[in-house]
């Protein structure tokens, strides 16, 4: 039978998209954007360890200062590093898993399994606020769970691109809308004018009501009939189960977001080592104006269906090496900018002019996901 109002259904299926969109990456940026009270922990912690050595050396003459422990500040420094070799490994591993054993465990298991595992770990986060622990322990914590959440995100991602694979293709654009508007939600819940333990507490709260959401919004899903016909007149029916794992549902998730991530992220590595342009080069606006290029390079990929523009590069390895170079010099530029925003102007306006580039950023992604429905309408 047909849906009474259509229209209103469609709706509906797309929000429930979109929110599915913005349980996928929500997590790993939360605690992305709470970096600051992960290291801030770790300095507390090597601080009140001074002290404790301190007073139990008070009969002891002190000739010389005491020394902050090597171990303490070594793992304080080293935090964002670890954990992003913490996220990405166990991301791309579960990616490539869920590639083949996404027939022998079924779709609820791998969707549901992963939000609800993803919420048991923010919530034992918002509990560990609380509670008072070593340095070490602390440290060792943080990236078990940083490694859990990303290897559910792994096996989330790829079945939700998967789910979408199976219905019309208007429905895989809310799924990346949501990607692209979750960057800006995590800053819009981080807490000001209050210690920053209280903020980090209420911060993850935050996080454990949007991940229950997205449960419902999965639940909800699965008991609309609109969507079980969608399923059963999608294109997904007609595909053979190596189309599928090829061509249809895991070509996005592998070729598009996994190598944008990998890619991404070895772009802001580099900066580490190397820095070129200069902060007063010319280059530097040179090069982020000259990654326009890339629209064209992209929209003239084999993106199916298309009405408008013919197919320049067919094949579609060369999609997969314009997205990689697309990331790479993303993350590169993206981390040059940031690096030398704040050296431009006055020390004491330096941290505002931080948290400017970094709304920026936030703000960049969102209008991304709005004009690509431009882009795509030109397609």
């Amino acid at each position: 039978a047909t849906p009474s109002h259509p229209a209103l259904l469609y709706k509906a299926v797309w929000l429930i998209f979109f929110m599915l969109g913005l349980g996928t990456l929500l997590p790993w940026n939360f605690f992305m954007t709470a970096t600051r009270y992960f290291t801030n922990r770790l300095d507390e912690t090597q601080n009140m360890s001074l002290v404790t050595a301190e007073n139990s050396k008070h009969f002891q003459p002190s000739a010389t200062p005491t020394v902050p422990s090597p171990e303490r500040n070594y793992l304080s420094a080293l935090f964002n590093n670890v954990m992003t070799l913490c996220a990405m490994l166990p991301l791309l591993f579960f990616t490539c898993l869920n590639s083949f054993l996404h027939q022998r465990i079924p779709q609820s298991v791998r969707i549901l399994g992963s939000l609800i595992a993803i919420l048991l770990v923010f919530l034992i986060t918002a509990v560990l606020v609380k509670v008072d622990l070593d340095a070490m322990p602390f440290f060792v914590i943080t990236m078990i769970k940083i490694m859990l959440i990303n290897c559910k995100q792994g096996w989330e991602q790829g079945s939700l691109f998967g789910l979408a694979g199976l219905l019309p293709t208007s429905y895989t654009a809310p799924i990346m809308s949501g990607q692209a508007w979750q960057a800006s939600s995590p800053r819009c819940c981080w807490g000001k004018g209050t210690g920053l333990s209280e903020s980090a507490f209420g911060y993850f709260i935050t996080a454990c009501g949007v991940i229950v959401l997205a449960i419902i919004c999965y639940l909800g899903l699965n008991s609309t009939r609109y969507y079980q016909q969608l399923k059963l007149e999608g294109p997904g029916e007609q595909e053979t189960k190596l189309d599928l794992i090829s061509k249809g549902a895991y070509f996005i998730p592998v070729s598009c977001f996994l190598t944008f991530n990998v890619f991404d992220w070895l772009g802001r590595s580099l900066t580490a080592i190397f820095t070129w342009p200069g902060k007063d080069s010319h280059w530097l606006p040179s090069l982020v104006l000259a990654r326009i290029l890339f629209v064209p390079l992209l929209l003239l990929c084999n993106v199916q269906p298309r009405q408008y523009l013919a197919v320049v590069f067919e094949h579609d390895a060369w999609f997969i090496i314009f997205m990689a170079a697309f990331a790479f010099s993303n993350g590169y530029l993206a981390s040059l900018c940031m690096c030398f925003g704040p050296k431009k102007v006055k020390p004491a306006e330096a941290e505002t002019a931080g948290a400017i580039m970094a709304f920026f950023l936030s703000l960049g992604l969102a209008l991304g996901a709005v004009f690509s429905f431009l882009f795509r309408s030109i397609v």
